[in-house]
């Protein structure tokens, strides 16, 4: 999540917790400890119900969500619905879940919550009204959250606004994430195109270099190029470990060698507690192929390209080096603000990937100038949350 998305989250939660303890205390006048604990289970609560309703809305998470939402106001039972139908109930009186729907039909029509006058004769049943709040995303409503009362005052219409509201951005950042999620994915693909038609045109150029005068030579590359090609083009996971990332990475650089002979010099330094930890997939190789395309290919005599992971306690540091050309760093400034005239293998691709999984202290420090070669620099968090391979 963006900070903005972060600082709208914590605002819209703090904005509910103080409209449910207003309503759960509205008949006292002291702010003592036992009024700190209420606001504390009140935000805790909360939380409790965010995961779910971050997945978006569904019976299984309705069903999640709904114990959370329904404690958050004490009411004796509590539904989700979408446009379609009841999704989730919770708590007594489970015999008005099949008429819920129909109450919900006025609000998802206008947009505006509704209060109902229940009539039940059913022993023991105190439900007599249900409060009808909307839930939108953007200007859609997308269902509505329902509150089952004996009685109905202002207070609690004005809270099970409140939490729907609180549902409502939940639910919009569930739209986010899977957006972003999608957005990313569509970025991996135009990245693969982008890495494969010099690469691939130059691996094969290689190996059918080696075909006659050295055939095993020429098996054991087209074996590393398809190990290459397997992974770069592996459908599963957002993520993956640094111990994958730079087994390809070998691969590719297997390959260049081939290419360049004893032009190409490679070393990898990496402290084996570095190895596990987690980061966008594909994220580290096209730094790589930078460093060769852009400030190797283009030098005389020979070049170095030296890969170091340190394992720094809660985050690990990757950097990659290349005593290449360089490059001007207005150039690299640009490439890094997305301008596809600039030549480059998805350096602002990776740079977005790696801000979006882990903050925007994160992305890429590059330090270079012509003649002078270039150090790429990524820190990984040792955890993220949602981050994992």
């Amino acid at each position: 999540m963006g900070s903005l998305g972060t600082i709208l989250l914590v605002a819209s939660t703090i904005a509910v917790a103080s409209v449910v303890l207003w309503w759960s205390t509205r008949n006292r006048r002291d702010f003592g400890t036992q009024e700190d604990r209420a606001a504390f289970r009140t935000l805790h609560t909360a939380s409790l119900a965010s995961p779910p309703l971050r997945a978006g809305l569904s019976p299984a998470t309705a069903e999640r969500a709904l114990r959370y939402l329904r404690a958050l106001l004490g009411a004796p039972a509590a539904a989700l619905t979408d446009l379609e139908q009841t999704l989730g109930w919770d708590g007594g009186a489970e015999h008005h879940r099949a008429a819920s729907y129909d109450c919900a039909r006025t609000t998802i029509e206008s947009g505006s919550t509704s209060v109902d006058r229940i009539a039940c004769d059913r022993v023991g049943c105190q439900i007599r009204h249900v409060v009808t709040a909307p839930l939108a995303v953007g200007q859609r409503v997308v269902g509505t959250f329902q509150v089952y009362v004996p009685t109905v005052s202002a207070g609690l219409i004005r809270a099970s606004n409140e939490v729907a509201d609180w549902v409502s951005g939940q639910l919009e950042l569930a739209e986010v994430d899977e957006s972003r999620a999608r957005l990313m994915e569509a970025e991996v693909r135009a990245l693969r195109a982008q890495i494969s038609p010099h690469f691939v045109y130059n691996s094969l150029s290689a190996i059918a270099s080696f075909v006659r005068t050295d055939p095993e030579r020429a098996r054991e590359l087209l074996l590393e190029f398809a190990e290459f090609t397997r992974y770069s083009f592996r459908r599963h996971g957002e993520f993956t470990t640094l111990a994958e990332e730079l087994r390809s990475i070998e691969r590719y650089l297997v390959l260049e060698k081939a290419r360049f002979g004893e032009r190409l010099h490679v070393t990898l330094r990496v402290a084996p507690e570095a190895l596990p930890v987690t980061l966008p997939f594909l994220s580290l190789q096209p730094l790589v192929e930078n460093a060769v395309r852009h400030g190797l290919e283009r030098k005389i005599d020979e070049g170095h390209i030296v890969v170091v992971a340190q394992d720094l306690g809660s985050e690990v540091v990757i950097t990659i080096e290349d005593d290449g050309v360089g490059e001007d760093p207005d150039r690299v400034r640009r490439a890094l603000s997305g301008d596809t005239s600039v030549d480059s293998v998805g350096l602002g691709n990776v740079d977005e990937r790696l801000r979006n999984a882990f903050g925007d202290d994160h992305g890429l420090v590059i330090e270079t100038a012509l003649g002078a070669g270039t150090k790429v620099t990524v820190r990984v968090p040792k955890y993220a949350p949602g981050v994992h391979s």
